[in-house]
Parts: C-alpha cells; structure tokens; sequence
C-alpha cells in the first residue's frame, strides 16, 4: 500500500515554540502554501482513503485540497507536549526538559508524551491501515507523524529523526 503523507502549512507561532496537540492558527500565506501543495498533490491522485489528523491546520488543508470529509483520526495528532505546550524553550522552566533535550526518543514531556509514545500510536493506525484492501491512502498530518511513518517504513532510524522532517505544505511518499 502507498501512502502519501502531507504536511501542514506554515504554522502562525512564535519560532521554537513547543504546539503539538494546541490548534494554532496557520501563517496569512496560507491560499499561497496550500495551492502549491494542492498541485503537487496532484501526481499522486487518485486515492481509495483520505485521513488528517483532526486539528484545524490538517483539516484546513484537507478542505482546500478537495477532501472537506477526510477521515479525522485522532492517532495521526502530533506529539503532545503536555505543560510545555505553547511555550517556547526558553520559557520553559522544568528541570526535566535537558533530559528530554537529552532522551526525547524515550523521555517524554512533562504531562505529555515521548517521540516513542507518539511512535506507538502512530503506528497502531499504520498496523490497521495496512489491513485495509486499499492501493493508494492520503494522510493530512504533521512533521513528527511524518517521521515516525517513514521509520516505520524503514526509511529512516529513530536516532535520524529529526534531521529530516518535511517541510511546511511537504508530501512524502511510503510503502508498507
């Protein structure tokens, strides 16, 4: 099965603020974002099933990409950082956030999850998916999603994470 896995546009936040699970509002470029994302998409048409994580910077992009009644899966959320959503690093003052600095594939925020929390339910949604008679799935998602998809697919180490995350309005593309 393909999956094509797209990220949201450019998130209107602070830089290095800390939004996972928050519904953030999307940057003004949106109209410019999504149409450009919009037409790359379509190289891969057509699809059997659509998803998108229920927050409003992946509906709005499944919306405006032709797909108003994607399937919300709540799975396919970014990672929650608990207490230390919607602050930036620098405010945050938690004596836990060097370990996490240190460990973020094991230890997982304050109140929130770890990149391997985040990796297990992402990847219930992909063991499910994979029993689906479907050819070819669209997934409106985020970066952290992303990643743990292409690890899943054998793409990337967890170690490697971070060091490719997709950007704004990006589409990837993975068998499994």
């Amino acid at each position: 099965m393909e999956i094509i896995l797209i990220r949201h546009t450019s998130v209107d936040v602070l830089p290095g603020t800390c939004y996972g699970q928050t519904d953030v509002p999307l940057k003004p470029t949106f109209e410019q974002e999504a149409a450009v994302t919009s037409e790359n998409l379509k190289t891969y048409l057509p699809f059997d099933k659509v998803y998108t994580s229920p927050l409003s910077r992946c509906t709005r992009l499944a919306a405006y990409c032709g797909y108003p009644d994607a399937q919300r899966e709540p799975r396919i959320m970014e990672l929650n950082f608990g207490d230390w959503e919607m602050k930036t690093f620098t405010q945050i003052n938690d004596s836990r956030l060097q370990e996490w600095f240190d460990d973020y594939l094991h230890v997982p925020a304050t109140n929130g999850e770890s990149f391997a929390m985040q990796y297990e339910r992402i990847s219930q949604f992909l063991n499910e998916l994979k029993a689906m008679p479907y050819h070819r799935v669209a997934v409106f998602a985020h970066g952290g999603v992303l990643i743990c998809s292409q690890i899943y697919a054998g793409l990337l180490k967890p170690e490697e994470a971070f060091t490719a995350l997709t950007p704004y309005g990006g589409i990837i593309s993975i068998n499994i």
